[in-house]
């Protein structure tokens, strides 16, 4: 069997996800669909072309989670991630999170 060359270059497996998030920087605060996920990173689907900042915390609203991630490619409206850290958003949560918890709350994560 053949695979394709970006199958090839996967470092861990892909796992569908579909789950509402929000992508949150310094000034930024947009929406977005986290597409797929790995151990390694994700994929988040944005309404329009937009250029992300090298650095953003992708919230995963029905988890209450947020990922600090760092952007690896873009097309289109796709934005390609590269996890460097999570943290979990329920209860107290360290003043570096605190952007990402209150847009969490704003989108209505419990």
């Amino acid at each position: 069997m053949f695979r394709s060359q970006s199958a090839d270059r996967r470092q861990f497996p892909r796992t569908a996800a579909n789950a509402r998030g929000v992508v949150v920087a310094p000034g930024l605060e947009v929406a977005c669909v986290i597409a797929d996920t790995s151990d390694g990173g994700l994929k988040v689907r944005l309404d329009r072309a937009l250029v992300l900042p090298a650095r953003v915390i992708i919230v995963d609203i029905a988890a209450g989670l947020a990922i600090e991630a760092e952007t690896a490619w873009r097309q289109g409206n796709e934005t390609g991630l590269k996890r460097r850290d999570q943290a979990s958003l329920k209860g107290l949560v360290p003043s570096r999170w605190l952007a990402a918890r209150e847009a969490w709350t704003r989108a209505g994560g419990r």
